[in-house]
C-alpha cells in the first residue's frame, strides 16, 4: 500500500528538539500527516517517516537555471496573446512587452513566464508558426535588456526550441510534457531546467467536468510519474519544478484541497510552483468579479502557500507582490 507524507510546516526560531528543517528553508516541522487511499489519515513524528521519504522531504533545493531555491521567488507573467483571461492584448508589440519585462524585474521578479498561446478555460488552439511569432521575438528583446530567468510557457516542442535558441532558460508545459511527445526528449537533450504542472484536460474542455478519486493524491501520483519519466530520459531531478496546477481541470473544492494540502509535493524532491493569481477562484471567493481586481485575494493565498514552503509564486500583480513577501519575511 503505497503512503503519502504531508509536512505540518511549522516557522520560527524556538524549534523543538527533534525538529527537522523542510528543504534548507527557515521553516521546520515535526510531525507530518501519513496518507492513503485505503486508510484514514495519521499524524505520525517525523521519526516514524521511512528514511527516503524523509530525504526529500529535507534535502537542500540546489539551484534551478541559477536560481537559489532557499528562499521565495516571483515569477512574472507576460502574455503575448490577444486572448489569455486576465492580460490579453497588453503585450502584443515588442516595446511593450520590453518595457513590462524591465518594470517586473525592477519590481523583484526574478523570472519571466512568456506565453503565446492562452490557456484560459475554453481557448482554441495556436498554431506553433503562429505562437513562435509571437514569442520568440519578445524573448530575444527582453534577454538583451535583462538578466532575469526567462521562462517559455509552451506546450509544443518546436515553440520551446526557439524560444530556448533566443534565449530562453526555463520549459514551462502546463500540460505537463503530456502535449507533445517530442517536447521532453528535446529539454533532455539541451539539459534544459522544466516546470511539470498537472492539467485534467485540455484548456477547450478541461472545466466541463471534472473529477477525481482523491485530488491531492492523484496530482502527486500524476506529478510523480512525470518526474520520474524526465529523470529517467536524463533531465537531473534537481531542475524540475512542480505546479498542481490550480484551476486547470479542478473546481473550487479539488482547489482548495490543493491549496490546503500543497506541503505534499515536497516529497517529490523538487521547488514547487503555485499560480493562483486573478484566477477564478479568487473571484469566486472573494467575491470580486473584476480579473484586475483580484490582487489581494491572489496575494492571500500566495503567502499562504509560502507558509507551506513554496518556493514560486506567478503571479500578473509583482510589485504588490514583492511588497506583500517583504512585509511577510519581516514579521516572521
Amino acid at each position: 500500500m503505497t503512503a503519502y507524507f504531508r509536512p505540518l510546516v511549522q516557522h520560527g526560531p524556538n524549534r523543538p528538539p527533534g525538529s527537522v528543517p523542510l528543504a534548507d528553508q527557515p521553516l521546520w516541522f515535526t510531525h507530518v500527516e501519513r496518507l492513503s487511499r485505503k486508510e484514514r489519515p495519521m499524524i505520525i513524528a517525523v521519526q516514524d517517516v521511512p528514511g527516503d521519504a524523509l530525504d526529500r522531504l529535507t534535502r537542500p533545493r540546489v539551484d534551478v537555471a541559477g536560481l537559489a531555491m532557499d528562499r521565495p521567488h516571483i515569477m512574472g507573467i507576460l502574455n503575448a496573446t490577444p486572448d489569455s483571461f486576465s492580460d490579453g492584448g497588453v503585450h502584443n508589440s515588442v516595446s511593450a512587452a520590453q518595457s513590462a519585462a524591465e518594470q517586473m524585474v525592477s519590481q523583484d521578479a526574478t523570472i519571466l513566464d512568456i506565453g503565446g498561446e492562452s490557456t484560459r478555460p475554453g481557448a482554441t488552439f495556436v498554431p506553433e508558426e503562429e505562437e513562435i511569432a509571437r514569442t520568440r521575438p519578445l524573448i530575444g528583446a527582453i534577454k538583451s535588456r535583462t538578466d532575469a530567468l526567462i521562462s517559455i510557457d509552451t506546450r509544443k516542442s518546436a515553440v520551446a526550441k526557439a524560444a530556448w535558441e533566443a534565449g530562453a532558460g526555463l520549459i514551462n508545459d502546463v500540460t505537463g510534457f503530456t502535449f507533445d511527445p517530442q517536447l521532453a526528449p528535446f529539454c533532455a537533450q539541451v539539459g534544459a531546467p522544466v516546470c511539470v504542472m498537472h492539467m485534467q484536460g485540455d484548456p477547450g474542455t478541461m472545466q466541463d467536468n471534472p473529477t477525481y478519486d482523491d485530488v491531492l493524491l492523484d496530482v502527486y501520483d500524476f506529478l510523480e510519474g512525470q518526474v520520474d519519466r524526465l529523470e529517467n530520459l536524463g533531465l537531473d531531478r534537481d531542475q524540475i519544478i512542480v505546479d498542481p496546477g490550480i484551476g486547470f481541470g479542478k473546481t473550487e473544492a479539488h482547489n482548495l484541497a490543493l491549496l490546503q494540502g500543497i506541503s505534499l509535493f515536497h516529497g517529490l524532491g523538487c521547488p514547487i510552483l503555485l499560480g493562483v493569481s486573478r484566477k477564478g477562484i479568487i473571484g469566486q471567493i472573494g467575491k470580486e468579479p473584476r480579473k484586475d481586481a483580484r490582487a489581494p485575494g491572489s496575494i492571500a493565498v500566495g503567502l499562504a502557500g509560502l507558509s507551506q514552503g513554496v518556493q514560486i509564486l506567478r503571479v500578473h500583480d509583482v510589485a504588490e507582490t514583492a511588497q506583500a513577501l517583504r512585509l511577510w519575511a519581516a514579521v516572521r
